[in-house]
Parts: C-alpha cells; sequence; structure tokens
C-alpha cells in the first residue's frame, strides 16, 4: 500500500495535494495508513496560518511548502472522535498562536482525505444535524419570551447561537444534556481556558459568564427539563463560565429544590473537583453525576497545566474518592494531547488514579491548543518516558482497568443507591 501523501491549502483556501511528498505528523513522524480513518461525516478542515505545509521525499529529505503555495492544513474532529497524532508544519517567525483548535493530522491516499483519529463514541447526539439552525433560533425566541427575566436562558441563547454549543443548544431543544453555568469565577488558570486568558497574544474563543444566577433561575429551567426532556441530563460546569465549585452553596440549594419537586432525570456538575468538602455537600444535596477535569493523574503535569489557586491534585483526588462512597457516578474529563497523555509515566498515573479512587468513565476530549504555547508550559516530555501512541495507551486502558468505561460523553446514569444503578 502506497505512503499517505501531502495535503495543504493555497493561500486563497483551496485544498491541493502533493503525492511526491509523503504527509507528516507533528515531529516530522511519517505517517503511515494504519495511522488514518476516512474524515468523518462533521470534520471541519482548517487552514493553518502562518503555518508551512511540510511533507518528505522519497529519499527521506524534509521538505517545505513555500508561503506564496500554501499552508499546513488540519482536521478539527467533531466530538465522539479522538485525535491521535498533531499535524506536521513549519511555523513562520514571529507569528501570533494559532487560534484555540484541536488540529489533527491529515493525508491523501487514492484521491480521497484521512486524518489520524479513531472513533470513541457514538456521536449522534452531538452531530451539527442534529441541531438545525433555523428550528434553533425559533425554539430560542419561544425559550426567551416564556423565560424573558431568566439569565440563564438569555446566556445560553447566546452560547447557543453564536457558538453552536450543543448542551446551550439542548436548553430550547429540551433533550438530552442541558447546560447551566452559574460561575464567572475560577480557581484554576488553565493554560488552554476557552473562557478567560490572562496572556495577552491568546484569545479566548468564547465571552465568560458575568452574572450568578440566583437559585430560583436555576430551577425555573432545570426541573421542565428533567421532567419533559428525552435522557435529561441538567449539567453545572460549561466552557462559558470558570469554576462551578465556587458556587457550591447556590447549587447545593437548587439541587435541593429539584429533588424536592422531581425525582427524574439526572444533575450532573462538570468540575475541577477542588474542594471534596464542598463537593460532599453536593453529593448529599443529591448530585448523580460528577465529571473531573484532568490533563494527567500525576501532580507535576496537572499543577503544570492547571495552575490551581488554593487547591492541590490530592484535593482532586480526594473528591473522586467521595464519589465512590457517596454512590455518585465518576467520570474525568480527560484533555488528550498526543504526546503527552501517552508517556509512559502518565499512562501508569492514570492507572493509578483509577485504581485509587474507582473512576466508572474516562471521557476523553481533544485539547485545543497550539503545540507550541502549549509544550514549553508542560514539564520536559522525556523525564515522561517513551510516548506508546493514543491507540495503545487506550488499549493498555482497556486491558489493565476493564471495570472503567471509555468514550467522549456523560452517561443519564443514575446515582447508586442500595447497591444498584439505573439510566434515567
Amino acid at each position: 500500500m502506497s505512503n499517505p501523501y501531502l495535503i495543504y491549502s493555497t493561500p486563497d483556501g483551496e485544498i491541493r495535494e502533493e503525492p511526491r511528498l509523503q504527509a507528516l505528523a507533528f515531529g516530522d513522524r511519517p505517517l503511515k495508513p494504519a495511522d488514518l480513518i476516512p474524515l468523518p461525516d462533521g470534520v471541519t478542515l482548517s487552514m493553518m496560518p502562518d503555518r508551512l505545509a511540510v511533507g518528505l521525499k522519497r529519499n527521506g529529505e524534509r521538505q517545505v511548502i513555500g508561503k506564496t503555495r500554501g499552508w499546513a492544513m488540519a482536521a478539527l474532529l467533531p466530538i465522539g472522535f479522538t485525535r491521535t497524532l498533531l499535524p506536521a508544519y513549519e511555523k513562520v517567525p514571529d507569528t501570533e498562536p494559532l487560534p484555540f483548535f484541536g488540529y489533527s493530522a491529515i493525508a491523501g491516499m487514492h484521491g480521497r482525505l484521512y486524518v489520524a483519529a479513531l472513533k470513541t463514541d457514538n456521536p449522534h447526539k452531538w452531530h451539527p444535524r442534529a441541531f438545525n439552525k433555523h428550528t434553533l433560533e425559533q425554539l430560542v425566541r419561544e425559550k426567551q419570551a416564556t423565560y424573558s427575566a431568566n439569565r440563564i436562558v438569555q446566556q445560553h441563547a447566546h452560547c447557543a447561537l453564536d457558538y453552536a454549543c450543543p448542551t446551550a443548544s439542548n436548553l430550547f431543544f429540551g433533550r438530552w444534556e442541558m447546560a447551566i453555568a452559574v460561575s464567572p469565577g475560577c480557581n484554576s488558570r488553565c493554560i488552554g481556558c476557552i473562557s478567560k486568558q490572562e496572556e495577552d497574544n491568546l484569545i479566548s474563543p468564547q465571552d465568560r459568564l458575568t452574572f450568578i444566577p440566583s437559585v430560583e433561575e436555576i430551577v425555573e429551567v432545570a426541573i421542565p427539563h428533567l421532567e419533559q426532556a428525552e435522557e435529561a441530563i441538567v449539567s453545572f460546569g460549561q466552557g462559558c463560565e470558570g469554576e462551578p465549585l465556587l458556587q457550591w452553596r447556590r447549587i447545593e440549594l437548587a439541587i435541593r429544590a429539584m429533588r424536592a419537586r422531581t425525582d427524574k432525570g439526572v444533575i450532573n456538575i462538570n468540575t475541577n473537583g477542588s474542594n471534596p468538602r464542598w463537593v460532599q455537600r453536593l453529593y448529599d444535596a443529591g448530585l448523580d453525576t460528577i465529571r473531573v477535569s484532568t490533563i494527567s493523574g500525576h501532580p507535576e503535569t496537572y499543577t503544570a497545566y492547571y495552575r490551581p489557586i488554593g487547591y492541590s491534585f490530592e484535593d482532586v483526588k480526594e473528591s473522586l474518592r467521595r464519589a465512590g462512597d457517596a454512590g455518585v457516578h465518576s467520570s474525568i474529563n480527560l484533555l488528550s494531547f498526543p504526546g503527552l497523555v501517552d508517556r509512559e509515566r502518565e499512562v501508569e498515573s492514570l492507572l493509578s488514579l483509577i485504581k485509587e479512587t474507582g473512576l466508572k468513565l474516562i471521557q476523553l476530549r481533544n485539547l485545543n491548543i497550539d503545540p507550541e504555547v502549549f509544550l514549553p508550559r508542560m514539564p520536559d516530555l522525556d523525564s515522561m518516558g517513551k510516548a506508546l501512541g493514543i491507540p495503545a495507551m487506550l488499549e493498555i486502558l482497556r486491558r489493565e482497568a476493564p471495570e472503567v468505561e471509555i468514550g467522549n460523553f456523560t452517561r443519564p446514569v443514575k446515582r447508586q443507591l442500595v447497591g444498584s444503578s439505573t439510566e434515567a
């Protein structure tokens, strides 16, 4: 089978192929057919501005495509697919960082486009065709008219229409996982934060929440969803906010008010898990599921990325341990960056985290960031051992921790009571 060949973009955005050059991944790793799958439905192709396309000649010499001809290209994967390799490129000196997207290596074979990725979940609930824009606009208008004073509805109308956020959109479609943002503040300073950046040359792609909703506003939109939506999940902790645990008391009161009126649906929080005592209050109030964000099971890597304020990785682990004790379905949102999360030390640390906390689910999430912004801020990769590759990492996790599900999405699972668990 012939090697995958280079795909690049002209400055005008026209896609071109160069069959004489073998496609490369980040670090000038030659791409092989086994690395690739056909472009999935819902993928977006992206030009990488000021990044020159590079390929490999038959004699093994690296060749750069000049900027008058074109730029490197990448694929932005739909949710449900996990990136395995980043695209290769040569950066033009003194250029701005790349926008916050999850760039995946692409290549051509037999006249078709391929991407370095794996399908890791069923993406039908998150596919763009599930969110018809015309229908969404009409539903937003109706909901805004019904809840004209509810600021959560106004916030998520913005997120749904301007950012195409699926969980915000589900508030209006009345189905599946629905967003409730509650916290403008945060106690992490994540390098790849998508709603607030401290560095002038890094531009967040979303606006952060600017208010704290009342308990009444939360309950007003949550109750109809819990009672009527298909596979209903009400989910605190969204991309347009900081850390929801900073509003733990408000969330606790809201959960108690919800559960006083209905036992239907699932109540979830997406959080950094930074305060076990606050998390425990939510467990006691009736939280069903928790998803804790991490990039690693190792404290050094975690701290380098999250730059926590007033908490440590041990607090994060304790929050997950308590979830198991409370019968709360626990998962982690594992920020996936090929060449880091698949290092030997990182895989071993992840397995230790699973065993220590009794995790039920690993949700893989492609980290949206410029590699040259990210890597200099991380610990030395060589100190983490060999990069095994994302497919090998997943194979090890499935073999060593078969009780843990691997996917991309929160499950509609009620909290476990008296040794049993059921789906909503």
